[in-house]
């Protein structure tokens, strides 16, 4: 049963589109702007992956049936998606394999992307109650709070100035840490 309010689900589903749009832009930018435009990316992707670790595959592993395998696998996928873009990053947006790379992790992505929305996301609409998913959505606001929503000044590049910047392991971790705090406070 689904509820005419945006829910968790809903929201994670206008990510994926979103994160679809941002690799082809990544892909087709140069110079400076690629690089924003893949540090916006890394972002997005810890924020989303961040909300699913932390709220999704839990219940998914909970109460769907054959959850904790399907969350397992998702899992995998996850870390080589942040390996993935740790050795973008490594590469720099200049490198001549970035392109290719990108490409590839993109796919990863979108295969990992039709395997949730199949395996968990409808599911869970079909055990979880619907103000639950609704509720959950407000977890989204604590990580949505770390992102930037305009362009931060030079100065603001140094460490601890902006949660999203960084290597994407670390920018990964501490999404992660944000939203476990916040779900603490609010239990």
């Amino acid at each position: 049963m689904h509820t005419a309010q945006e829910d968790i689900i809903d929201t994670l589903l206008a990510h994926h589109q979103q994160i679809k749009l941002l690799f082809g832009t990544v892909q087709s930018a140069t110079g400076d702007h690629k690089q924003q435009l893949f540090e916006e990316l890394v972002a997005l992707l810890a924020v989303h992956e961040g909300v699913e670790a932390t709220l999704i595959h839990p219940l998914a592993a909970e109460k769907l049936p054959e959850g904790e395998s399907v969350v397992s696998a998702r899992l995998g996928e996850e870390q080589d998606a942040k390996e993935g873009l740790a050795k973008l990053y490594d590469l720099g947006t200049g490198h001549p394999q970035f392109d290719l790379e990108l490409a590839t992790l993109r796919d990863a992505v979108a295969a990992h992307a039709e395997l949730e929305e199949l395996l968990e996301f409808g599911q869970l609409r079909e055990v979880v109650d619907a103000d639950q998913l609704v509720r959950m959505r407000a977890a989204l606001a604590v990580a949505a709070a770390l992102t930037p929503t305009h362009p931060l000044p030079d100065g603001a590049a140094t460490p601890g100035a902006n949660p999203l910047r960084g290597t994407p392991l670390a920018v990964f971790d501490r999404v992660r840490d944000a939203l476990r705090d916040a779900e603490r406070s609010a239990s």
